[in-house]
């Protein structure tokens, strides 16, 4: 079994009570727009980070983390990027590789927007988007994602509420 602690759209805040969240995880995946790498570099006083650029990322970050993460945790094939779309909008250039090549597990970020959905028309696949961690955008609440992957299903898929955008 591995445990993930999963984030997206820090821009360049991360919340203190991440380190309690996601402190028994093996590995924290950031779905991108981390701000700067010392986001990284902190996630990484945690756990090992797996992580893609996002649109605000600079050099610093992009020459460290790809556009795209294609991985295998215990028998589930994963796929994370930062701008994907949602189930059945599909940004064009995902759309394609998605079909032909249907991940298990598809996660994104950039809309800032928490979903966590099956695609009716890929059901095996399992889309996740964290919702964004920082204190930039227009979501109500900063969100972060655990779960948990044993021997070919996602489990225990927790989502963790950090606070109101606009205050605890």
């Amino acid at each position: 079994m591995i445990k993930i602690g999963l984030i997206s759209d820090t821009h360049n805040f991360l919340d203190p009570q991440i380190e309690k969240y996601f402190s028994d995880r093996d590995e924290i995946w950031h779905a991108g727009d981390f701000g700067t790498i010392e986001i990284a570099e902190k996630l990484k006083k945690i756990a090992p980070v797996i992580g893609v650029y996002g649109n605000i990322d600079g050099q610093d970050i992009r020459k460290v983390y790809p556009l795209h993460q294609r991985l295998t945790r215990e028998g589930v094939n994963v796929w994370i990027t930062h701008i994907g779309g949602i189930p059945g909008r599909y940004c064009i250039p995902i759309r394609e590789e998605i079909e032909n090549n249907t991940p298990d597990l598809f996660i994104c970020g950039h809309s800032h927007i928490l979903k966590i959905a099956r695609d009716q028309s890929l059901e095996r696949m399992l889309y996740m988007n964290p919702g964004a961690a920082g204190k930039q955008g227009f979501q109500v609440h900063r969100t972060v994602v655990r779960f948990a992957i044993h021997e070919g299903k996602i489990q225990d898929v927790e989502v963790i509420n950090l606070g109101r955008l606009g205050g605890e």
